[in-house]
């Protein structure tokens, strides 16, 4: 029978503190993002703490793309997902194969 650390458990909520670690971002802008960004609605408890479900940590990865990756201002952001939200879904996919072609052409490079 496997142990329970062997098996992946998917949590329900995450805490400000874990989803700001999740980015290495400081709490205080996730909380912005809460504010600019409709899309993000974290449930609060009792005591007012934030709770994250899996589709805000979702919505706050395209929103992070957006603006610290691809460079977008925050208007402009709030526009591309009103647009087309899967448009501005980064493709882990093609990023992880140019990932390797580049490997493969800087071991060439480094060959000649």
């Amino acid at each position: 029978m496997p142990s329970l650390k062997d098996e992946s458990i998917t949590k329900l909520y995450y805490s400000i503190g874990e989803v700001a670690k999740m980015f290495e971002v400081n709490n205080s802008l996730i909380r912005f993002w809460e504010k600019e960004f409709d899309i993000l609605k974290p449930k609060k408890n009792a005591k007012g703490n934030r709770l994250f479900t899996q589709k805000d940590v979702d919505n706050l990865k395209i929103i992070f793309h957006l603006v610290k990756e691809r460079g977008f201002t925050l208007d402009g952001a709030k526009k591309k997902l009103r647009e087309n939200k899967l448009d501005s879904t980064p493709n882990e996919e093609i990023v992880e194969r140019l990932k390797v072609i580049r490997g493969f052409l800087v071991e060439l490079r480094d060959n000649l």
